[in-house]
């Protein structure tokens, strides 16, 4: 499957041992980065020496002049190292980073041969069709080509389209024992966009609810999927339209205690951030009915057939695109620190859902504003 070749080929050539020096993960498909990472742990870190070979950084807080400097020096503890590296957006920041990337290029001139770079830039998104990338992102995506790949082998981390996940779906059940019906995968792509980091938390769910039976059927994908996310997402983004707080967090915390917080933080948020853009685009370009909505909305960007009113109704309570906006810049927010490793991501996704679903804030009258001195 063509979505799925990039991540397969990275786990081959680690299963191999046919490494490259570096690499560098482009795109924020969650899916494929756990595959990658389960993959270099797998093949070239023993179980007894993990917390020695392997190291997570984050250039947002430790200079990549200082991360190649531990890469040269080889470990006492640990025969292979494996360097993961997020916050590969501050090498692109504001100012010049002629001194990074110098440091860079020197360090690939005479790379330590018991180390692996893996530069994860999960701050871009790539669809499914790349046509279709934004252009903020595709600009990124270049540079990123144009600098770390003249150095790193590029893997990138598409979303998949729905007929390749549904094509994984039956695939991976299959190879566990268990039938999956082709309806029954068609809907369970549809009922969660896509996402397979979510597709593959549920798909395990209905491997263990059919038990014995070793058989998905659209009826149990029905009672245990759509009813569930129906209770949720649809439920939490209603409460947050309609600022109804109480019933937002209520909502949240079932969310949590059905998936986890830890393991399934960035898959919510990503629906999160996905379904306010789908208001955002219903809002602008005044999305009354179904028939409208089908229309404004792309290929593997539209609604469940079973959620589609609710949108429309819940997009409708936004009176302009600022609060919207406003909204797809606190989930980015909130992205940010849950990929930062913070003590308790359920707070982070509590404090998001709380700013989410504040009333707006009404000016006071001119007559009670203080005057400020001049």
């Amino acid at each position: 499957m063509r979505g799925f070749a990039p991540a397969e080929r990275f786990e081959s050539e680690v299963r191999e041992r046919k490494l490259r020096p570096a690499y560098v993960l482009v795109g924020d498909e969650a899916f494929f980065q756990r595959r990658c990472r389960l993959a270099l742990l797998e093949h070239l870190v023993a179980p007894d020496c993990r917390d020695f070979s392997v190291q997570e950084l984050d250039l947002s807080e430790i200079p990549i002049v200082e991360i190649l400097d531990r890469a040269r020096t080889p470990s006492l503890m640990a025969p292979f190292q494996v360097f993961l590296i997020r916050g590969v957006k501050a090498l692109y920041g504001r100012g010049a980073h002629e001194e990074e990337f110098t440091a860079i290029e020197a360090y690939f001139k005479n790379p330590n041969p018991d180390a692996v770079l893996i530069f994860v830039a999960d701050h871009i998104s790539i669809p499914a069709d790349a046509r279709r990338m934004e252009l903020t992102d595709k600009e990124r995506y270049e540079r990123i080509r144009e600098t770390l790949g003249a150095y790193c082998s590029v893997v990138e981390l598409a979303r998949v389209e729905e007929g390749e996940g549904a094509r994984w779906i039956i695939e991976f059940a299959a190879s566990k024992g268990v039938k999956v019906e082709p309806e029954a995968a068609r809907e369970l792509v549809d009922s969660l966009g896509a996402d397979l980091m979510l597709i593959s938390s549920e798909l395990e769910k209905l491997m263990l609810y059919v038990g014995e039976k070793k058989r998905i059927t659209l009826g149990d994908v029905e009672a245990l999927v759509l009813a569930a996310k129906q209770r949720s997402l649809y439920e939490l983004t209603d409460a947050i339209s309609a600022k109804d707080r109480t019933r937002a967090l209520e909502v949240l915390d079932a969310l949590l205690a059905a998936g986890g917080a830890d393991e399934a933080a960035i898959g919510h948020l990503y629906m999160l951030a996905k379904t306010f853009r789908q208001m955002l685009v219903i809002s602008e370009r005044k999305v009354r009915d179904q028939r409208q909505l089908w229309q404004a909305l792309w290929q593997g960007f539209r609604v469940p057939p079973f959620a589609a009113d609710d949108l429309i109704r819940q997009a409708r309570r936004y009176s302009s695109r600022r609060d919207l906006t406003r909204a797809l810049r606190l989930i980015a927010r909130a992205d940010l620190a849950v990929r930062s490793n913070p003590p308790s991501k359920r707070l982070v996704l509590e404090q998001l859902v709380l700013e989410l679903s504040a009333p707006p804030k009404v000016a006071a009258p001119v007559w009670q504003q203080e005057e400020l001195p001049v």
